[in-house]
C-alpha cells in the first residue's frame, strides 16, 4: 500500500469518527488527492468530491479565487474556502504550485501551498519539494493528506519531512 493510500485511510477513519466531511481542491495534484480519498474504504460516508481547477479561470469562476497569481498562499486558502463552500464540507484541503521543470510566476519548481480549512481552523504552508514533476506531485499529494489528517486532529502537521526536505 502506498503512502498516499494509508493516510487517505487514516483520514476517512478519523473522519468518520467525528462524523466529518472532506473534499479537496487541487491545481498542481490534479486530482490525485481526490483519489486516494476516493479509493479509501467507506469514501461514500465521508468524501463528497473534489474540484479540479487547473486553469485559473476555473479557479476564478468555480472556486472564487481572485484574479491574479496562482502559485500563491493567497489563491491556496482562497481554493480551499471555495471547496469548502461549493461541495459543503467540515474539511477541505487545497493545492496549487509548480510541478516544473520551469518555474513558474517567479517561483522555481516544487514550490508547492497546500492549504487546510477544519475543525482545527485554517492554516496554509509553503512547501519546497525535490525531485521532477511527478516526484512533486506524489510529494505534494502525500502532504496535503498529511495536512488534511492533521486539520481533522487539531495539529497542522507543519512539521513534516516533505517540507523540510526542500527547504
Amino acid at each position: 500500500m502506498s503512502r498516499s493510500q494509508e493516510l487517505a485511510e487514516k483520514v476517512g477513519q478519523r473522519a468518520q469518527r467525528a462524523g466529518l466531511t472532506v473534499a479537496t481542491a487541487e491545481s498542481l495534484t490534479g486530482g490525485a488527492v481526490a483519489t486516494a480519498l476516493a479509493a479509501a474504504p467507506e469514501a461514500s460516508e465521508w468524501f463528497h468530491g473534489a474540484v479540479v481547477a487547473y486553469s485559473p479561470r476555473v479557479k476564478q469562476d468555480v472556486l472564487g479565487v481572485t484574479p491574479g497569481p496562482v502559485v500563491t498562499e493567497r489563491c491556496a486558502r482562497e481554493m480551499v474556502r471555495g471547496a469548502a463552500r461549493v461541495l459543503e464540507v467540515d474539511a477541505a484541503v487545497a493545492t496549487t504550485g509548480v510541478g516544473g521543470p520551469d518555474e513558474e510566476e517567479g517561483e522555481p519548481p516544487g514550490t508547492v501551498y497546500v492549504a487546510v480549512v477544519g475543525p482545527a481552523g485554517e492554516s496554509c504552508h509553503r512547501l519546497a519539494l525535490p525531485g521532477s514533476p511527478p516526484e512533486v506531485v506524489e510529494l505534494a499529494t502525500e502532504r496535503a493528506l498529511e495536512l488534511l489528517l492533521g486539520s481533522l486532529t487539531g495539529e497542522d502537521g507543519a512539521d513534516g519531512a516533505a517540507e523540510a526536505a526542500g527547504g
